[in-house]
């Protein structure tokens, strides 16, 4: 990698970038539009997309948002290209220090179970399965 590298908060133009990305790394399911919740996590205070960058391109994105309690980090992706060399651990801290900046005391996040190269990245990064279960409804019909 000789192009600088700067991470920044992603900008409304960055939109079709950052979506390409997700749906490069197979972070985009049927029921998520991922381009809403790249407008939405842009358009509230306590949320934002942070996006590393090559030069100019995006290369590794997380977004990162706190409910008052907690931390989350949500769409971490980093290129198919550009993996092996950090970029992951480096938006994860990137991701934390934004949530430690508006003074969450935590951080979660959601890894499908299925996914064990995933949850030993996190692991490898200290995070640990919580004694809890995560419980959910849909409160509208999801688009599969």
């Amino acid at each position: 990698m000789t192009d600088p590298v700067t991470v920044r908060p992603c900008r409304a133009e960055d939109r079709d970038a950052v979506v390409a990305l997700w749906t490069a790394c197979g972070l985009v399911v049927p029921w998520n539009d991922p381009a809403a919740d790249f407008a939405l996590a842009l358009s509230k205070e306590n949320s934002t997309v942070l996006a590393l960058c090559l030069g100019n391109r995006i290369v590794a994105t997380a977004m990162v948002g706190q409910d008052g309690h907690r931390g989350w980090i949500y769409y971490l992706a980093v290129d198919p290209a550009h993996r092996g060399n950090g970029l992951g651990r480096r938006m994860v801290v990137e991701a934390e220090n934004w949530l430690a900046a508006t003074g969450m005391p935590k951080v979660q996040l959601l890894v499908r179970s299925t996914n064990e190269r995933v949850l030993a990245f996190y692991e490898h990064l200290g995070y640990v399965k919580p004694p809890s279960t995560l419980m959910q409804k849909w409160l509208t019909n999801p688009s599969p």
